[in-house]
């Protein structure tokens, strides 16, 4: 059986995470943050179904400010979780943030250096060191108002967001992503601040599980031991979203990694929380199903026999036992029996066989769960595009609810259809940017249109 990896202990709030402590569930509001009556609501909806922190979307300081609205009522009514305000792009955002909410997470990849514009760039080893020290010199600030109030820190590193600058030096890789957040991680070692969360997110679970685990080893080099959050971003929503967070997910807590999760879902936010704790009581039995499926490979097939109470179950425990194994490439197939009687067995196989990256017998759909951010109708939209996409086998369709992450985290995507305004959507083949701004209730017509044209 794997041992838990052992990491310090961060303070959020009225809870702890890492080191002895229980492995945290946590979910992201969509409500509009100035919406305090809307984000109030959904916080509580979030918090009943079980979950322990509840992350809102602050785009400027508007945002920021309103979270000590939100935070008040809250705490009136009863609920005193921890409330996490999500920042990109503007420093002073997270300044503001940090006075009024338990934790901030910051993205290494735009806190400070500008839009990413795909281009690469030349840096002398001079050169680059100065651009480290325009890093300290935002984050050293933001840092100590943290330490005034008491508020803890996720360094949140998404593959999708790099900088030019790491992308230029690293280029897409692991490594690129790992140094992305350990140059702001020493600087929050130098400052001698400890209430930090460390998360590298992915949309491709190979990407998430190896670079993950790279972060582990080179903190551990540097004798740093911070806990881990875990997520599989744009992970889509039905059983597609469920197996492939269960893959990448499941593949680290099995192997002792993860401190804290999020199943990020294309869904209403309270629906992640039963799929992400299901998956943090299955720990002990996948980890042996993963023994027993790593013995049983023959002829490149890995054989797992698995029995559970109801479909869902089932789903996540066969995903989470074999889920390393496969982006590992112990094998590359996978045959499923089970004690109780499934007619869809074969399609679960090819399903998992997919969100390891092995094979692809269906199209594929890099959706994010949407936020305070988000710029239209998410779950309407992924509904049309689905009903319109879904015989186009091995196709891959990225869903955007705004920039941030898109075009980035869909890089690998044959297309993307992304909010690039109120009502407006930007369609992109890979990372090129074809159509601007076409208004949403004709945008996925365009991507059919696109999509059919380029078929021909």
């Amino acid at each position: 059986m794997s041992i838990r990896r052992i990491s310090s202990v961060a303070h959020v709030g009225n809870i702890a995470i890492g080191g002895d402590n229980p492995i945290r569930i946590q979910s992201m509001a969509t409500t509009d943050t100035n919406d305090t009556e809307g984000s109030v609501a959904q916080a509580k909806r979030i918090i009943d179904a079980g979950g322990e922190l509840v992350r809102f979307t602050t785009q400027g300081t508007r945002e920021a400010e309103n979270m000590k609205n939100i935070s008040a009522r809250l705490k009136a009514d009863g609920y005193n979780q921890p409330l996490v305000a999500d920042v990109h792009f503007t420093a002073h955002t997270a300044d503001v943030a940090a006075q009024y909410c338990e934790k901030v997470r910051i993205n290494p990849g735009n806190y400070v250096d500008p839009g990413r514009t795909f281009k690469h760039l030349e840096y002398t080893d001079e050169e680059y060191q100065e651009e480290l020290k325009k890093i300290e010199a935002k984050l050293v600030p933001f840092i100590n108002i943290c330490k005034e109030h008491h508020t803890a820190v996720r360094i949140g590193v998404n593959h999708g967001s790099l900088s030019d600058r790491i992308m230029s030096r690293y280029g897409d890789t692991p490594e690129g992503i790992v140094e992305s957040c350990m140059e702001f991680l020493r600087i929050f070692r130098r400052e001698n601040f400890n209430d930090v969360v460390i998360s590298i997110k992915a949309s491709n679970t190979v990407v998430m599980v190896t670079t993950v685990r790279l972060l582990v080893k080179t903190m551990d080099k540097e004798d740093m031991h911070y806990p881990l959050h875990l997520g599989v971003t744009e992970a889509g929503e039905g059983e597609d979203g469920r197996i492939k967070s269960a893959v990448g997910i499941g593949a680290l807590l099995t192997e002792g990694i993860g401190d804290t999760i999020r199943v990020s879902l294309s869904e209403e936010p309270e629906c992640e929380i039963p799929v992400a704790r299901k998956l943090v009581e299955l720990i002990p039995e996948c980890d042996r199903l993963r023994a027993e499926a790593e013995a049983s490979i023959k002829d490149d097939t890995i054989t797992l026999t698995v029995d559970a109470p109801d479909w869902e179950t089932l789903q996540l425990k066969a995903a989470m036992a074999v889920g390393g194994l496969l982006i590992d490439r112990k094998a590359t197939k996978l045959v499923i029996t089970s004690n109780t009687s499934h007619t869809s067995l074969t399609s679960l196989a090819d399903a998992i066989l997919q969100a390891a990256r092995i094979k692809f017998t269906k199209t594929e759909y890099i959706s994010c769960p949407g936020c305070g951010r988000t710029l239209y109708n998410l779950q309407e939209t992924i509904a049309k595009i689905k009903a319109a996409t879904s015989h186009l086998v091995g196709l891959k369709i990225g869903i955007m609810g705004c920039i941030v992450n898109g075009p980035g985290e869909m890089a690998d995507a044959d297309y993307g259809y992304v909010g690039a305004g109120r009502g407006k959507i930007s369609l992109y083949k890979q990372k090129v940017c074809v159509e601007k701004n076409i208004p949403e209730e004709e945008a996925v017509d365009k991507l059919l249109e696109l999509i059919n044209k380029d078929m021909k």
